[in-house]
């Protein structure tokens, strides 16, 4: 079977809320008002909406419940451009939303998930659809995973997962290895990266990933990203921008480095990407507020 899509991103949606613009940082007891607000797409949404809008052909295996917050990202989704194909619908509530308190580098973060459905929106996309890439915007070992692994690898789609965990997600877990030897791209934030290998050099927590993945990616803010390859590291800066809110940041990082890596670019120039559309998308709100196109990365590079 010919690739239905050149990635499919599974994964929750979610509705963020946004207030920037604090004249100080919140306080209990204490109000704090914003100077400006935004409600736009997040969670998984991010990667998916900005891959599309860098040309990449891509399926979203999400969940949405009859809820108003399902309602609204439904509508961005329509308006985006999406393809619903991979959608499933569901008729009880399944609210997502994320509250963020921005600064221009920097944010603190309070989130409600409904209890998702027992069989999520991934196992029937796998079951009904094929593509070069799997991309899961997380470190995921729970059951999901172990039910999707022989259908990914009976259709020979090679998976890429981000780095957002909890804590307890670290090396130690026979799981968190397993899940890792999964797959082809790991991509964790500096963080991420030092917190599941125990190591305090970033350098050596690039390493120990690199034992299990063939290719760790890393990002780090305005420090610019990392890539190891075959234990060997490179460097990759970040561009020069004034933020505005780092809300998703680092998943238009992701669709911006698996764009260049779909074209066959190399690690150095993929790193590039990832740069330049992680750090445009700072200059809107949410991962998904500012609309990136190729254009705007070819006036970077």
């Amino acid at each position: 079977m010919a690739d239905q899509y050149d990635v499919i991103v599974v994964g929750d949606y979610c509705l963020d809320l946004i207030f920037s613009g604090l004249p100080t940082f919140l306080e209990l007891g204490k109000e704090v008002v914003a100077r400006d607000f935004a409600m736009v797409g997040g969670g998984s949404y991010n990667t998916t909406v900005t891959l599309h809008r860098l040309g990449v052909k891509v399926g979203w295996a999400s969940d949405f419940g009859t809820d108003l917050f399902s309602h609204l990202v439904l509508e961005l989704a329509q308006k985006d451009g999406i393809d619903p194909a991979l959608f499933i619908h569901h008729s009880m509530s399944l609210r997502r939303i994320t509250v963020s308190a921005s600064l221009s580098r920097e944010r603190a973060l309070m989130a409600f998930y409904d209890d998702g459905p027992a069989i999520p929106a991934a196992i029937k996309a796998l079951t009904a659809a094929t593509a070069k890439y799997l991309y899961i915007p997380a470190l995921y070992t729970g059951p999901a995973f172990e039910i999707g692994l022989p259908l990914v690898r009976a259709k020979h789609i090679k998976i890429i997962m981000d780095g957002n965990s909890y804590d307890d997600v670290v090396l130690k877990n026979s799981k968190v290895r397993k899940a890792l030897r999964s797959c082809t791209i790991f991509m964790p934030n500096r963080a991420e990266a030092i917190r599941i290998t125990g190591e305090e050099n970033l350098d050596q927590a690039m390493l120990k990933l690199a034992e299990l993945v063939p290719l760790v990616v890393v990002k780090d803010g305005a420090n610019g990203a990392y890539g190891c390859q075959q234990q060997q590291i490179v460097h990759v800066p970040a561009i020069q921008v004034k933020p505005l809110d780092t809300t998703g940041a680092g998943d238009c990082f992701n669709a911006g480095f698996l764009r260049a890596w779909l074209d066959g670019k190399s690690l150095l120039e993929c790193l590039q990407w990832g740069n330049i559309i992680g750090g445009l998308s700072t200059l809107g709100y949410g991962g998904s507020g500012k609309v990136i196109t190729i254009l705007d990365v070819k006036k970077y590079l």
